[in-house]
Formats: C-alpha cells, structure tokens, sequence
C-alpha cells in the first residue's frame, strides 16, 4: 500500500510565502473556490511596515521578517590598556624597537591580527588590535601572557564538576582562556585535588575565577539518577523511533540515556534539575510498570538468513512494527546461531505484529545465477553501465559479484530478484554465444615488451582486434596471459601475442661501452636525438644506466641484426664524438680579447663557423688569459693559427722556437706548472708553450713582446742547460706574511739572492695548497748557498722586537683613514709588522712598531718617505669647465682613479651647480649626453673661472703638474662635419638607436642640430684621438645613406598597366597567392584600384620597383590576362537538390574538380532568379569535360534525392504544435492593474516603494529586515 501526497493551491500559498499554519486558510472542497487564483497579495506579500519591524513587537507583522539578517562586520577593533606597574618591560628608551616590537610583530605574524602601540600619560600601554574575532581573541591572549606581568591564584571546586569546566574536547576551557585572556590548569582525573589553578592578569583572573565559580554552581542545581529497567522493556520506554522518550525530555528538561540494543546495561540514567528529574522518572517507572503486567510473549523461528530483513536498514522495520502494532521484537545478535525471534506486547496485538514479521522476512529474497567469473565485468560493462540499467529499474535489488566464483549472488523484493535474474541469464547467454576466451604461457620477462612503451603494443592489439588483454602485474610472477572478447579477434590476438614471444626469444642483449660524458650528447636536448637512433631502428630496446651510477655500460635489445646495425650506428657516432672532443688551450694577453671577439662578437663568430670549432674565453671579470678551443684537432689547430694571428698583429708580438730535449720538459714545468709559471711572471707575463706529452717535439714556443721574450729564452736555456748537468732541489719554509718582504719591493732581494748564488727560488701561488713552502732550484752548491742566505733573512724575521718613532700628530689621520689602508699596506709588504699609533684625541706623537728587526727597520723607513711626501705636499689648481666633468671622470670616476694610481695624487672635483648664472652656447639637440657639451673644452669663458670648474690636485709638486696635464689631455673637444640635412633622421635611427650605436662604438657625443635650425652641421665631441676616427665613421655611414637613396629612387620606378576589372579577381587568386607569387618572383609592390573610389581608373594596374622589375611584371600579369580571354564560360542547369553533394564538406569537393579539369565553378546565391543554373569558367576543353563530369554526378545524386522523397510519404508526420491548448500562464486576481482608477500604481523610482539594501530611507518606512 501506498500513499500520495497531494499538493493544492493553498498548499504551495504556504510552502512559498512561510507562513505559519495558524495565517493559512482552511481549504475547501468546493470545486468553484479551488478554480479561483490566487490574490495579488497572496502571491507577493508586501512589505513590513514600520510598526511591525520593532523589535519588541510580540507577533510577526508580515512573511519578511525572518527573512532577512543583519549583517555583522567580520573585522573588529579592541582596545586592552596594561597598567604601567604591570608592564612587563619598562624600558621607555627602546618603545617601538625593543622585545616589545619584537613580540608585537610575532603576534601578528601568528594570529593574523593588526597590533598598534601607544603610551598613555600614565606611561600606560594601549594596544588597539583590530582583525576577525577569532584572530583579535587570540593576539588578545598573547598580549597578556607575553606583554604583562602575570599573578596567579586557585580554585576549589568539586571534583565531579571539573569536566563541565572543560567541556566537550576542550573546547569550552578554550573558549574560557579566550575570553578571559588566562590560562586555567585543572588536575588530572587520576589526581585526588579539587584545586583548579588560574594563571593571568588580576582583572583576568577575576573575570575566570568567576566563570568557574558559574559553572560549579550551575551544576549544584543538577542531579543524576539512575532507574533498573529489564533491557526487553527499553523499546516500550523509547518509543517508535524514539518519540516517547524525546518528548518525556522535551517535556521535563531532562536528558535520558536508554542505552543502545547493542550494549548489555540494564540502567537507564537521568540527568537535570531535580524537581523535573522527578518527574521523568515517575513517568518513565509507570510506563515500565503498566507494560510488565500487561504484555506477553510469543516465540516464532524465523531462518537466519531473513533476520536481517525483519530488523530492515538501520531496525527501520523493528520500529515500524513497534508503531503499528504497539509490539516489540527481539532479533537475536548476529554472531549466535539461534533463529527464534521472540514478539513481546499485549496478547491482542501480537497476531497482526507476527502477520507483519513473516511478512517482512518473505519479502525479500536470494537468488543465483551462473556466469563464468571471466564475464562478470561484461555483465557489469564499462563504468557499470550494464548493470546500471537493471539497477535503475529495480533500485531494491542488490546484485553481489564474488571474484574467482562463476555465480552472482542477486538480493531483495521477490518479484523484482525474478526480473533481474531473467535480464542477467539472457545477457550471460548472450556473451556466451558471442564471447570467447583463451589463457596463453607468455615468459614474465617478456610481459613489459609486449605491453610496450606506455603501454602502446597491447593497446593497439586491443583496438584492432576488439578484445580485452589481462597480464599479471610483475609482483605475481605469473606467465598466464589471458585473452577475453570476440572468438575470431580473440585467435588474432593470441597468435599476434606468441609471434612477439617467440620474436623476443630470439632475441639478443648486447652492452655497448660508452663513456659516461657522452650520454647526455647522444640523448640530446630532451630527448632529440636518442628518439631520432629509435626511428631509426624500431625494433632496437636502448637502455641508458642511471646518470648516479656512473656506468659506461649502455644495453641494447632486439632482433640480432638490428641489435649489430645499431651498435655500429652509435660506435660511429660515439667516434665522432670523440674525435669532436679534442681540446686545446691558447694564451692570448687579456687585453687582445675584445680584438679577438670583434665588434658584436664578429670575429669570434667567423672563426667558430670557418673552423667548426667550439670557442670558450674567460670571463671578463676572471684574471685568467687562456681560450679553449674544442673540437676535431685539425680545426682546433687551425683555430688556434687564427686567434694567434690576431694577436701578432695587434701588438709586437715576437715568436720564437727553442730546442730543448723532450725528457726535459716534464722538469723544466716543474710540479703543477711552478717553475714554468715562475720563468713567465718574472719575464713580464710572455707565454711558453711546450708540444704534447708524446709527440716526439723537442720545440718549445715563447711568445711575447721582444725583450721578455729574449729575457725568458736566456732563462729558459740557462735552466735547462741545469736539468742537464746536475739539478738539485730543496724545499725551506717560512710564514706567507714574510713572502713579501724576502722578495722585496719589485723583486730586488730575491734577484739579489739568485745573481749572487745562481739557484733560481720559486714562491707559492695563490692557487698552491701550501703557502709556506719555498723551492730553491739549481747546481747542488748554489742552492746551498741561496738556502742559507734565505733561512738567515728568516731567522731574522722571527726575532721579534719592538722599536717606537715621532710623527707629528697632523700626520696621523693620513695613516689611519679608510680603516687603516696604508697602515694595511706596510704590514703587508713588511713581513707583517705592527704599526700602532696614538688614539685620536691625545696630543702624543709616538708611534710604535713591533715585529722582525729589519721589517721594523724598513716599515720606519717608509713612514718617514710618506711623512716627507706629506709635508712635500702642495695643492694646485685646474680649471676646466663643470660641463666637461662628468667625462673626464669616466665611467664610475674610472679615469680619475687611474690617474691617482698613476701619480700619486689627491684629486677633489668641486659641487655641482645645478643652475649655471653664464650660458656661452646656444641649446643644441642632444642624442648623447647633457646639453651644451658641443664645442671645445679650450673655449673657456672670459674672465677668472668659476668654483664649479675649478679642480684642485693635492700631492708633491711634481706628480700634481703631471696629474694636471693627464686631466687636460681628458678634456674633451669638438670638431664639425658636414652632413646633408635629409640625412640626420637616418643617421640617429629608430629612437636613436643609429646615433647611439656610433657614440658608443667610437667613444665620443654626436650633436645633431634641431630640425627646425636646417643646419648640415653635425658636432662630433671626445678625446682627440677618438675624433678622427668617429669623422670617418660618420662619414662612411653618409656614403651608405646616399647610395640606399640613389637605390631607393631606382626602385620607385612606376609603370601602368590597363587590364579589365573583371580579371583582377583571377590575377589576384585565392588568398592572393599569383599576386603575391609575382611580387616576389620580381621583387616589385603591385597596387589595383580601389574600388571604392570612384575617381580612380578602375582598369588601372600600378607596379612600382626597379625598371626592369616592372617589366618583367607587367609581362606575367598581361600573360595571365592573355589566358583569360581565352577562356569561355557555360551556364549548365543543375537541379538545385544535389548542389550541396556536390560542392562537398567545406567546399572540398567542388575544389577537387576545379583543380583536376583547371575551371573555375560558380554556384548561384540563395534567392537567385534561376536556383538551377551552374556556371563553368575555363579552356573550351576543360570546360565540356568538366560539364560532362558535373551532370554524370547530378543523375547520380538525383536518384538518391528521388528515392529519399518517396521515403518521406511514408513517415507519419510530427503532431502540429497548433493543435495544443494555449497556456494562460500565471492568473493573480486584485492586482494593482485591475483596481478602479482611484488606487495609484506604485512608483519604482521611489526608495520608500522600492528600497535598495544598504541605502538610507526616508522615516516612513525601515530597510528590510530587523533594525541593526
């Protein structure tokens, strides 16, 4: 049986407009009334007016109320003020910047609050904390803890009540400490104290000592009972779906437990105020009572089986039972065997309870059907598709599919099981008779083979065939492949799947040796050109081993003559490589390298292509000289000559080639290059160049400038003549602080040493490990002699002694500026002595050295010579315009700088002054630097020179009149060059990138005049040796200029040519492919008419370029045009029913007949007078061929026209959208509309008849909802 629910007019009234069911009017059966609409005012209630929206208004005014809530603002700002006895840091000195900045920022970052600080008179702290509540509560709880002084106190209340305190997970205890800003410890449940223990601010303590005080006594209140009830009696007592005993709490205010069917406990537990208590358990005894002397029990078997049906989905059916019939049913647990089911109510009621418990147990049932496990997922079908359609239809039915079991196991409703094991024996009857399957013994190890690379083999085999392929994952083992689908795919598949087999087992490995550096080559950049070797060969499985591994071993797999090909394939390329990685290193001079680079990288980039090497110069930045040149070694060789070459030319580079026996070359490096490298930097940097380890070569190369080069080959043949005789070697140590001070200023000790002995003493390098070790080099006896000169110059160094001398305190700041550099200085370059003079501020002037006697000696004797420099110190002056400054300085003063070194000198540039009072030239347009930089630096003003020029230069007398003259020689000058006026835009470029491409490349300003001044005067300002230079280059660019507009006015030669308008479309063509075939095939621009412009000659064809250009355009345009006056055109009727078959999908195949018979096809507009007729343009002959084609496919296409017409009688026709009844849509009665023309319509201009949210009002009326 089943019930429907009607919903009426009224009905929907109610559900739409919320109103309660005490406002709706009670319906009637009259069948004139239920016609009726509804009123306007029942389908759109109006708005509250303002009587109704107060808020102590008792009853609601109208369906809006409860509609609308006011909005809250989800940010909020709190004030907390901290006293200033219970601030906890005091510090006024570090507001804003000490721990309590530090803290504030903390809490921020962890809460998400805003925090801001201020001081009260009272040197109290405010803190304003704006953000979302949450995150304002938790800042607020920060601030307390970490910000003020904390007191603490405790809490006596009793033990029972602390879990109310702490509330469900915590979370009222969280919310307490929240609130209050404390933090409240209460004892474990295992400790016997009753003292809660409150920690916080005085004010928060009290706030929290409050609360807990609430809760305890609000608990005080409560009490707890417990009541023995038989559990057989707990669902009399709950009721169905546990009505009663809800509305027993509802009722009393108490909470009651009954414990759950499950659990085995008897009590049922009360808990609430005591009075009410009372009363619920009353109730709840005398209802316990009332069913024990009237009810009975019967006891029925039932199979186990169908418990689960009488108990029904979550005891839905226990509980029906129990509300129908007052009877309730007791199931035994699950886990016992015992199948009787005990009814327990008054004896009346328990034939109906029974009659509804077979009822229930029958109405499902259990049902099997046999289908081989390998065609459950058919049944079920993709995605379960199959089985969704059975389900949809009988929802009820469970249908359960046991892996490795040929049944399906169907549960539920009888009727419905019966339907769906008909639909599940006819489909698994049906996949018998067309399904197959087959289980094949494939080796595992060649599982992954056939699956393929991303499992492309066996999803082709499973497209081509129709079939489904399960191999077992690799953890199984297992060599059984199983085939399942159509019976004759299924024989293609397995025979497909054991030829690949028995392919792979006759397969072979091979590991190929290639060294680890070359892999990434061979398998390119991502993948590139190992992609292209698998192309290549197909059948071939190339496996690289893991670049962590470091193994050389890369393995090959496939059929063995593909395996062979491939291995020679990349033992080639692997040879190549090889070959190609052959590397030298050149030694170029560091100031060659931007000749040998070239402008824009030119001829670093002719040499690369030329010699098809790889060319790597060192950084700019690095102090390293040495190009490497990889490549084949006859290139490298090749490209080395070539950079060699470039450096010989620039400079006086001599080359000279020294015989010396190869067994020799090993020593004379010296370990890591030592000796060698030692023989370089004492010969002013010349570069020697030994052959190849192995060559046989006993030609050694020097290279350098002449005199070095002479100076290194003396040295170079003295030492080998050394080597030859005797060598002996000995190693003396001493600390790296003392290495400048043996060597001497510019070398001088150490020659001394090596002239008056003849050993040669070689000094660590930055790069060596060791810095202490010093190696004497020589005959036997010399290099006794240099060891014991050196171990006495040491010994001397590590006798330690203090010595004192005067400097006039006015000298002192010169030694101890710029954080003591020259003090730095001297320490360095005398073996590490201390230098300490007085503290600024004590008039003394005694300055005291410590460290080796002859280091203390020589670093007073530099204090003196700078003392005398010093007080030989005079200041002069140079006078050079402020508008030069900025270039003589160079780039970041560099030029400056190079001339302090150079001289010695102190050089002091004036202020600049912004607004110049004197202004000499007139305003020049500017494409380089600052205006008015434009004539020479020599043209100064008349009259004595202004502050701003002068330059003043401190230093000995001497070196300032050099430093002088080197500062003038940077001052820049200007010449003028002649250049046509229509030349200059050309020459600065697009947005001056032409003008600025001279300046930097020729070092210089470039002044072009103002357009407006149409002067030919170009000024060319900088150094004068850059000046020629740039003429020339300026020069050379008018050249080019001039002969690009001589060309220019060669190639704007026109010529007409007159053609008919009705052949520009063909000479255009589609897209405009002749056209533009033409204007490329002679490099000319070719303009038609605009059709448009009515002025214009239509036939007019204009072609513009170089004169014989033109021509030969003209030629191919009138030779065009000659064929399409031979050409005809034919209008063929066409039944308009087939054109659309014929043009083909997006005009496909009309253009393939075009193309093949060469004519042009046109269809006639929709709307066109004759809808039939086709014209063909073309050749007579193409024309009739292509005709004849056309009407062979319209007889063709017309029969099918002909044939689906006939079709169409026969199909019934669609029902005639006419024949349906019109819609009255929705009817409203007493609407605004309908009223007498008394009642005025309302105005949707007006805010009082219309408010918008948010906006204000006028007083008549409020904004929607309650009043905020």
């Amino acid at each position: 049986m089943s019930s429907v629910a009607v919903l009426t007019q009224e009905s929907f009234a109610e559900h739409r407009s919320g109103l309660v069911p005490q406002q709706i009017k009670v319906a009637t059966l009259n069948s004139e009334e239920e016609s009726d609409p509804p009123t306007y005012k029942d389908a759109f209630p109006p708005l509250p007016e303002k009587a109704a929206c107060l808020e102590n208004a008792q009853e609601p005014a109208g369906v809006w109320n409860n509609k609308i809530r006011p909005i809250k603002a989800s940010v909020i700002t709190q004030v907390f003020h901290v006293p200033l006895e219970e601030r906890k840091y005091k510090d006024m000195n570090q507001f804003g910047e000490g721990e309590q900045a530090k803290i504030c920022l903390e809490i921020m970052q962890r809460t998400g609050a805003h925090l801001e600080l201020s001081l009260a008179k009272d040197q109290g702290l405010s803190i304003m904390v704006s953000g979302k509540l949450d995150a304002v509560m938790k800042a607020r709880k920060d601030i307390v803890a970490r910000l003020q002084t904390q007191a603490s106190a405790t809490v006596a209340i009793p033990k029972e009540h602390h879990r109310f305190v702490i509330g469900k997970n915590g979370e009222k205890l969280q919310d307490l400490e929240l609130k209050t800003a404390t933090k409240i410890q209460i004892p474990r449940p295992d400790d016997a104290s009753n003292q809660i223990r409150i920690t916080g601010t005085k004010e928060g303590i009290e706030k929290a000592r409050h609360e807990v005080l609430l809760i305890s006594a609000e608990q005080d209140k409560r009490a707890v009972e417990r009541l023995e009830v038989e559990k057989a009696f707990h669902p009399f007592i709950a009721g169905p779906y546990n009505r009663l005993v809800s509305e027993i709490m509802q009722e009393t205010g108490t909470r009651i437990n009954i414990p759950p069917p499950s659990v085995s406990r008897t009590e049922i537990v009360f808990t609430g105020e005591k009075e009410q208590l009372a009363q619920a358990v009353a109730r709840i005894r005398k209802i316990y009572e009332e069913k024990k002397k009237k009810t009975t029990t019967i006891a029925v078997e039932v199979k186990k089986s169908q418990h689960k049906y009488v108990i029904g989905p979550k005891g839905n059916s226990l509980q029906e039972i129990l509300e129908r019939t007052g009877v309730s049913v007791e199931i035994p647990p699950s886990d016992s065997i015992s199948e009787t089911v005990i009814l327990r109510g008054e004896p009346e009621k328990l034939g109906q309870a029974l009659t509804e418990v077979y009822a229930k147990a029958n109405s499902f049932t259990v049902s099997s059907v046999s289908a081989p496990s390998w065609l459950h997922r058919f049944i079920i079908g993709k995605k379960g598709q199959n089985l969704a359609k059975i389900t949809q239809q009988m929802p009820k039915v469970h249908i359960e599919f046991t892996e490795g079991e040929d049944r399906i196991t169907l549960e539920g409703p009888t009727e419905d099981v019966n339907v769906a094991q008909e639909q599940i024996e006819a489909m698994v009857k049906d996949l018998i008779n067309r399904m197959d399957y087959v289980e094949i013994n494939i080796d595992h190890k060649f599982h992954r083979h056939l699956i393929g690379k991303s499992g492309a083999n066996i999803n082709r085999i499973k497209d081509q065939y129709k079939v489904s392929v399960r191999i077992p994952p690799d953890s199984e083992k297992s060599n059984l492949i199983r085939i399942e689908g159509d019976p004759q795919g299924v024989q293609q598949a397995k025979r497909e799947l054991l030829e690949l087999a028995s392919r792979m087992e006759n397969e072979r490995t091979k590991d190929l040796i290639i060294e680890q550096r070359f892999h990434r080559t061979i398998i390119g950049q991502k993948g590139e050109r190992i992609r292209e070797i698998r192309d290549k060969f197909p059948e071939v499985i190339i496996n690289f081993p893991d670049p962590a591994q470091k193994s050389d071993i890369v393995q090959l797999r496939g059929p063995k003559n593909e395996v062979e090909k491939c291995t020679k394939y990349m033992q080639k390329m692997v040879a190549d490589l090889v070959e190609n990685s052959y590397s030298i290193s050149v030694p170029i001079f560091k100031q060659f390298h931007k000749n040998i680079i070239g402008k824009g990288g030119a001829n670093i980039k002719k040499i690369r292509e030329e010699s098809n090497t790889k060319i790597d110069l060192p950084a700019e930045n690095s102090n390293s000289e040495t190009i490497i040149i990889t490549g084949k070694r006859a290139n490298c060789e090749a490209a080395r000559s070539r950079i060699l070459s470039i450096q010989k030319d620039l400079a006086n580079i001599a080359e000279v080639e020294v015989s010396i026996p190869a067994k020799l070359h090993n020593s004379l490096i010296g370990t890591k290059g030592r000796l060698i490298r030692s023989i370089m930097e004492e010969c002013g940097g010349v570069h020697i160049h030994f052959p190849v380890e192995g060559s046989g070569s006993d030609t050694v190369v020097i290279r350098g400038p002449s005199s070095d080069v002479e100076k290194a080959r003396k040295q170079l043949l003295h030492l080998a003549e050394e080597k030859q005789t005797k060598s002996f070697t000995v190693d003396i140590r001493a600390k790296p602080e003392y290495h400048k001070f043996l060597i001497g200023k510019g070398g001088g000790k150490i020659r001394k040493v090596r002239d008056s002995t003849g050993a040669r003493v070689i000094f660590p390098t930055a790069e060596d490990k060791d810095q202490d070790l010093i190696t004497i080099i020589g005959k036997e006896d010399a290099v006794r002699e240099a060891q014991k000169e050196l171990e006495a110059l040491i010994q001397s160094l590590d006798n330690v002694v203090e010595d004192c001398m005067l400097v006039d305190p006015r000298h002192h700041r010169h030694f101890v500026i710029r954080r003591g550099q020259v003090l730095r200085e001297i320490a360095e370059e005398y073996g590490g002595v201390m230098v300490s003079f007085p503290r600024s501020g004590t008039q003394s002037d005694k300055v005291t050295l410590k460290g080796a006697k002859d280091c203390v000696e020589a670093a007073k004797k530099r204090i003196q010579e700078i003392i005398e420099d010093l007080e030989a110190q005079v200041t002069i002056e140079c006078a050079i315009p402020q508008k030069f400054h900025r270039s003589v300085m160079g780039p970041k003063g560099s030029k400056i700088q190079q001339i302090t070194r150079d001289y010695n000198v102190q050089i002091k540039f004036p202020d600049r002054e912004e607004n110049p009072v004197h202004s000499v030239e007139p305003a020049v347009q500017e494409n380089g630097d600052d205006a008015g930089e434009g004539r020479d630096g020599k043209e100064a003003e008349l009259g004595s020179p202004r502050r701003c020029d002068i330059i003043v230069i401190s230093g000995r007398k001497e070196k300032c009149e050099a430093a002088k003259e080197a500062l003038e020689a940077l001052v820049p000058v200007t010449i003028e060059v002649e250049v046509p006026f229509d030349l200059h835009r050309y020459i600065i470029g697009q947005k001056g990138s032409g003008i600025r491409k001279m300046m930097d490349e020729f070092e210089v300003n470039i002044h072009v005049p103002a357009p407006e001044l149409q002067s030919d005067i170009i000024a060319i300002t900088g150094l004068a040796a850059n000046l020629d230079r740039a003429k020339a280059g300026l020069l050379e660019r008018v050249k080019e200029l001039q002969a690009e507009q001589e060309d220019r006015a060669l190639r704007s030669f026109k010529l007409s040519v007159t053609v008919d308008p009705k052949y520009h479309p063909k000479i255009i063509g589609r897209k405009g492919a002749v056209i533009t075939q033409i204007r490329l095939e002679h490099d000319v621009n070719i303009q038609f008419p605009d059709k448009d412009d009515g002025n214009q000659p239509q036939d007019q064809i204009t072609i513009t370029g170089y004169e014989k250009n033109t021509e030969a355009a003209r030629d191919a345009i009138l030779k065009i045009v000659g064929e399409l006056e031979q050409m005809v055109s034919e209008d063929v009727p066409l039944d308009h029913r087939v054109h659309a078959r014929i043009i083909g999908a997006r005009g496909k195949a009309i253009r393939k007949i075009m193309d093949e018979f060469k004519v042009d096809i046109r269809f006639p507009q929709s709307g066109a007078p004759d809808p039939n007729c086709v014209t063909v343009t073309g050749l007579p002959d193409n024309v009739e061929e292509a005709i004849d084609h056309i009407l062979n496919l319209e007889e063709e296409y017309l029969a099918d026209v002909v044939d689906s017409e006939a079709l169409q009688l026969y199909v019934k026709p669609a029902p005639h959208e006419e024949s349906r009844a019109p819609s009255k849509g929705f009817v409203v009665r007493d609407a605004p509309w309908t009223a007498s023309s008394s009642e005025k319509a309302p105005d949707m201009s007006s805010s009082e008849e219309f408010p918008s949210f948010g906006a204000q009002v006028a007083p008549k009326t409020l904004p929607w909802g309650p009043k905020r």
